[in-house]
C-alpha cells in the first residue's frame, strides 16, 4: 500500500526545502521577535473543531495550518530574553542534528539495529563520564530528561542498596530546594511521602549538613535504613550547590548512595571557571545531566551516568526471546538493558553533531557567558533604589524583588512582585517569572541563553525598574 503519492512526495520536498529557509531565518530574527505568541481564541476554536478527517487533506493546507496555527503559537523558550525556569538554549546545529535523525529514524535500543548511533552515544557516554571523573566501569545512558534519569538512577540506588525487605524501613534525604522529580521517582519506585526527609537549607539554599547528619542518626536509632541522599547540583530556584564533597563523606560512613541530580548544573564541568563548583563530584554513585538545558541541545535530550554501569544492568536487564537474534554477541549491555526504555532515538547524534561542528572548549565559553550575564544582572539590581537581592548570582541564576516601601505588608510586596512578573511577560519583550524564597515571592532570571547580551540584561532590568515603579502607584494611593 502506498501511503505518499509521488506527487505528495515533491510537495513534501518542496514544502521542506521552505521550511528550513524560514526556520533558519526564525532564530536569526528570534532577538526582535516577541518572547511568546499565545493563541488567540479564535485559533483555539477552530482547533477544538477539527475533526480527524475520514480522508485525505490537500498536503500544502495542512502544512500552512501546522505553521499558522500550531506552531505559531509558541513560547520560545530559546529566545535570548526568556529567563524563566531553566530555559531552552536550543542551537540551529542540534535542531540540524535532531532533523536528520527522525529523517533516519534509527532505532536505538540495541547495537545491532543502529551500530554506528550506538558507538556514538557509547563515546559521549564515556566522556561525560570522564568529565565527571567517574571510573572506567562507569556508564550510562541518554533519555528523555531529567526526570527519567532520575527515576533510572533511584531504581537502581534502591536494587543495590536495599534488599525487598528492607524496603518499608528505608528512608531517603533531600533537601527543601531539590527538584520536585525526585519526589516522583520515589513515588514510582516503592517509596511513601514519609520515608522521604526533607533537609532544611540555610540563606545559602545549600543542604545543611548538620541537619542532614542529625536526620540520618535520629532513623538509625529508630531502627530505620537511610539508604540514600540526593544532592542538588544547580537547584532550578537559585542556582546552588549543595556540598557534595562532605555528603559524599557521610554517605561513605553509613554505606548509603549518593545520587548528584546535576540536570541543570552538571554542564558547569565544561568550563574552567566554575567546574571546581562542583569538586568531588566523583564521589556520588549517579548523576543526572541534561544536554537540553545548558549544552545547546533541543528536547529531549538528557543523559544518567552511573559510576558502576553494572548497577544499571542489574535493575533492567532482561532476555525475552524475541529479542534473542538482537542482543550483543560479544557480551557487552545492550541500551536496553541499562534503562527502562525498550525502543529509544538516538538522542546522542544531534548532541555529538554539534560539539564536532563547535568543539567542547566553546561550549565551556557558553557556561561562563551564562553566569557572567546574572552577575551583570545582579550588580545593575544592587544599584537600582528599591530593589533587594534574594539570592545572589549562582550558575546563571538570580532571585530578587522590588521592595520600595519596608512597611508595606508581606502580602503586598509578594502581590506587587507578582504584578510585576505578570507585566513584563504580557509585554512579549522579556520572560521573567517568579518563584518562592524564604516564604517570598521573588522575580527571577536564568540567564544561561548564550545570545543572551548585556543589553538584553539592561534592557530587562530597566523594564522590570519602570513597571515596578508604575505597579508601586496603587499601593501608594490606597495607603
Amino acid at each position: 500500500m502506498q501511503t505518499i503519492t509521488e506527487e505528495q512526495s515533491k510537495q513534501i520536498s518542496d514544502l521542506m526545502k521552505d521550511f528550513i529557509e524560514q526556520t533558519i531565518n526564525l532564530y536569526d530574527t528570534l532577538p526582535m521577535r516577541p518572547v511568546g505568541c499565545p493563541a488567540d481564541q479564535k485559533t483555539l476554536a477552530y482547533l477544538e473543531k477539527l475533526p480527524i478527517p475520514n480522508q485525505e487533506r490537500p498536503l500544502s493546507e495542512v502544512f500552512r495550518e501546522m505553521l499558522q496555527d500550531i506552531y505559531a503559537s509558541t513560547l520560545f523558550a530559546q529566545h535570548p530574553r526568556s529567563f524563566s525556569c531553566i530555559p531552552s538554549t536550543a542551537s540551529l546545529l542540534s535542531w540540524m542534528g535532531d532533523v536528520m535523525t527522525s529523517a533516519y529514524n534509527p532505532h536505538a535500543g540495541c547495537q545491532v539495529n543502529a551500530p554506528v548511533a550506538a558507538l556514538i552515544e557509547k563515546k559521549l557516554i564515556r566522556w561525560m563520564c570522564g568529565l565527571a571523573g567517574y571510573p572506567e566501569e562507569s556508564g550510562g545512558l541518554f533519555v528523555s530528561g531529567g526526570s527519567i534519569a532520575n527515576l533510572t538512577a533511584l531504581t537502581a540506588a534502591r536494587d543495590a542498596k536495599l534488599a525487598s525487605e528492607e524496603c518499608k524501613d528505608a528512608t531517603i534525604y533531600i533537601s527543601n530546594q531539590t527538584h520536585s522529580s525526585i519526589a516522583k521517582a520515589l513515588h514510582i519506585i516503592g517509596f511513601c511521602k514519609d520515608q522521604i526527609h526533607t533537609i532544611p537549607t540555610g540563606r545559602s539554599f545549600r543542604m545543611d549538613l548538620s541537619a542532614l547528619q542529625a536526620a540520618i542518626t535520629d532513623d538509625i536509632k529508630r531502627g530505620k535504613k537511610p539508604f540514600a541522599v540526593i544532592a542538588s547540583a544547580g537547584t532550578t530556584n537559585t542556582g546552588s550547590i549543595d556540598p557534595i564533597a562532605d555528603i559524599a563523606a557521610l554517605c561513605h560512613k553509613h554505606n548509603m548512595w549518593l545520587h548528584v541530580d546535576g540536570a541543570f548544573g552538571a554542564s558547569a564541568l565544561l568550563s574552567k571557571q566554575q567546574r571546581k563548583k562542583l569538586a568531588r563530584i566523583e564521589l556520588s554513585d549517579s548523576i543526572s545531566w541534561d544536554a537540553h538545558k545548558w549544552m545547546l541541545q533541543t528536547y529531549s535530550c538528557s543523559v544518567v551516568l552511573i559510576r558502576n554501569q553494572e548497577n544499571l544492568v542489574c535493575s533492567f536487564a532482561a532476555h525475552p526471546e524475541y529479542l534473542k537474534d538482537a542482543e550483543n554477541t560479544e557480551g557487552c549491555a545492550e541500551f536496553w538493558d541499562l534503562g527502562p526504555e525498550l525502543t529509544r532515538p538516538a538522542r546522542s547524534l544531534k548532541l555529538w553533531l554539534t560539539l564536532q561542528a563547535m568543539g567542547s572548549e566553546k561550549m565551556g565559553h557558553v557556561i561562563d557567558h551564562g553566569c557572567a550575564m546574572a552577575k551583570l544582572a545582579e550588580d545593575i539590581i544592587r544599584k537600582s533604589p528599591g530593589w533587594e537581592i534574594s539570592s545572589p548570582a549562582q550558575l546563571g541564576i538570580v532571585n530578587f524583588r522590588y521592595a520600595p516601601d519596608q512597611a508595606m505588608p508581606e502580602n503586598a510586596l509578594n502581590q506587587l512582585n507578582q504584578d510585576i512578573s505578570k507585566k513584563i511577560n504580557e509585554s512579549g519583550f522579556a520572560q521573567v517569572f517568579t518563584t518562592q524564597l524564604l516564604g517570598k515571592t521573588v522575580l527571577r532570571m536564568c540567564t544561561i541563553n548564550p545570545e543572551t547580551t548585556k543589553q538584553d540584561i539592561h534592557d530587562t532590568v530597566a523594564r522590570l525598574v519602570r513597571i515596578g515603579h508604575a505597579c508601586t502607584m496603587p499601593f501608594t494611593l490606597s495607603a
